[in-house]
């Protein structure tokens, strides 16, 4: 197999299978409305034989030296960098974004790849001697089973990194079920998996839908659920696997803040800001869509803002002049437009309007395209100020103080992330004491975190305690044994 694929399949204790379900639907190219693929689910059987390898492979795997189970690891890394530039067009043609930010994603997973590997160090437990009279006691790290992971469109690439480097290296089997709008990134991710040589079992792939979903979730031998999509669907997700008594951490949606302090650069600050709303085409949960602006400076924000939205490039990711492509279905650019609508009808003034715009002023016919639109009077109750757009929206309103701002933020119902543009301490300080998001940045547009630290996320935007990347997966992948000895001497 290599790109393009005429269908996508299932991967199986080590072999290609075709899925046995009875659904099947085109993947289609978000730009143009081509089809590339199709893809057919997994019946219920197809999950239950690839979890039941899973959990023989995790039997024998669980046992191997730390130091073999890395070495996959490493030849995958090597993998990824020499396809990087193919998996990322394989990328673009199927989710749209553009060629720059799919390599940038590409670049993150990788990075968690990098980090997996240095598993022997992370996985160390403590020990004390004489904890008692005669007596030593140790914490032993150890697995827990198959792990699955439920993964979304926008990221196809480096999402699935958060999980799969991590669930291997610390001696678990790893079943990833990705997005069925776009799989065929994992197709390719899967290939190279098959060719880094982890033994048959230990990393699995199915394909499905919300049935496909469940009967993971269900499976009396998957131990642990990871989840990343919106907020209703992750709330289900971590309510049906606590209820089995199941570890779970399920990512969902966000709606993150920029906060504009009269103190800031105030061209960097529109620059990084919208670049933030815009970037991936708004579909990201990094996405700071609104824009909470110092009224001092307000009116200099908005002009450079408005000039950085008029500037971009709307078109097919893989032209190289795109900066925003097209959104991922037509269902989904309809909810979009929807969206939009509704702010108009609520009374916020469309400034830039990109439901038909195009910058050489032909609006593009094919595929699933929406230009950047920017908002402002953009108040607390309105709909585009409380709910997730995934879409290229800005959303701009003044405040007259920091205090104001941050009582805003902090009214959300979601905690992803937000940022601070300041040029005091002060608020910076205060900013990362009492902003209630899992994700701060200080004068940088997006908050997102590095792969030896962990991905944040509170309120309606996480549900569990352990979160992607980093020492969180360590804890959530193991189990800490205690041992305690006494040696008559």
């Amino acid at each position: 197999m290599s790109p393009p694929y005429d269908r996508v399949r299932n991967y199986a204790d080590g072999e290609w299978v075709e899925p046995t379900g009875d659904h099947a639907e085109p993947v289609t190219n978000p730009a143009t409305g081509a089809e590339l693929s199709t893809i057919r689910f997994a019946s219920p059987a197809d999950v239950d034989a690839t979890v039941e390898a899973a959990h023989a492979a995790f039997r024998e795997w669980r046992s191997t030296p730390v130091e073999e189970r890395i070495q996959p690891l490493f030849r995958l890394k090597s993998l990824l960098e020499e396809h990087h530039d193919e998996l990322a067009r394989t990328l673009v043609r199927e989710h749209g974004k553009t060629l720059a930010e799919a390599k940038g994603e590409l670049r993150r997973g990788i990075e968690n790849v990098e980090v997996a590997c240095g598993i022997p160090s992370m996985m160390q437990g403590g020990s004390l001697q004489h904890a008692a009279p005669d007596i030593d006691e140790r914490a032993v790290r150890q697995p827990l089973g198959v792990f699955t992971a439920i993964t979304p469109f926008n990221f196809p690439g480096m999402i699935p990194l958060w999980f799969l480097p991590y669930a291997v290296a610390t001696g678990n089997a790893f079943v990833l079920k990705p997005s069925e709008r776009d799989p065929l990134t994992s197709q390719y991710l899967f290939e190279l998996i098959d060719e880094a040589g982890f033994p048959p079992g230990v990393v699995s792939l199915v394909n499905g839908g919300r049935a496909t979903v469940e009967a993971l979730i269900d499976h009396e031998q998957v131990a642990g659920v990871s989840f990343v999509g919106s907020t209703p669907v992750a709330r289900a997700v971590y309510e049906r696997a606590a209820g089995a008594g199941k570890r779970v951490q399920a990512q969902g949606g966000a709606k993150n803040h920029v906060i504009v302090a009269e103190s800031a650069d105030i061209e960097f600050a529109a620059e990084q800001a919208v670049s933030s709303a815009l970037a991936c085409s708004g579909e990201r949960c990094l996405a700071n869509d609104v824009i909470l602006v110092h009224e001092a400076v307000y009116d200099d924000f908005r002009e450079a803002a408005l000039e950085r939205v008029e500037s971009q490039t709307l078109g097919d990711g893989l032209d190289e002049a795109t900066t925003v492509g097209p959104l991922i279905t037509p269902d989904h650019e309809a909810r979009v437009r929807d969206m939009v609508e509704t702010g108009i009808e609520e009374g916020a003034d469309l400034v830039h309007d990109g439901r038909d715009w195009a910058p050489d002023g032909e609006k593009l016919e094919a595929g699933n395209f929406l230009g950047p639109c920017l908002f402002e009077g953009v108040t607390s109750e309105m709909t585009l100020a409380q709910e997730e757009i995934f879409g290229p929206v800005v959303c701009l309103a003044a405040v007259p103080d920091f205090d104001t701002a941050l009582a805003r933020l902090n009214a959300s119902r979601f905690g992803n992330a937000a940022s601070l543009f300041t040029e005091s301490g002060r608020e910076a300080r205060r900013f990362t004491e009492e902003a209630e998001a899992g994700n701060l940045a200080i004068n940088a547009g997006t908050a997102a975190p590095m792969a030896f630290f962990h991905f944040g996320g509170r309120k309606a935007s996480f549900f569990g305690d352990l979160h992607a990347q980093g020492q969180d997966m360590i804890q959530f992948y193991t189990d800490e044994t205690i041992v305690i000895e006494r040696w008559d001497y």
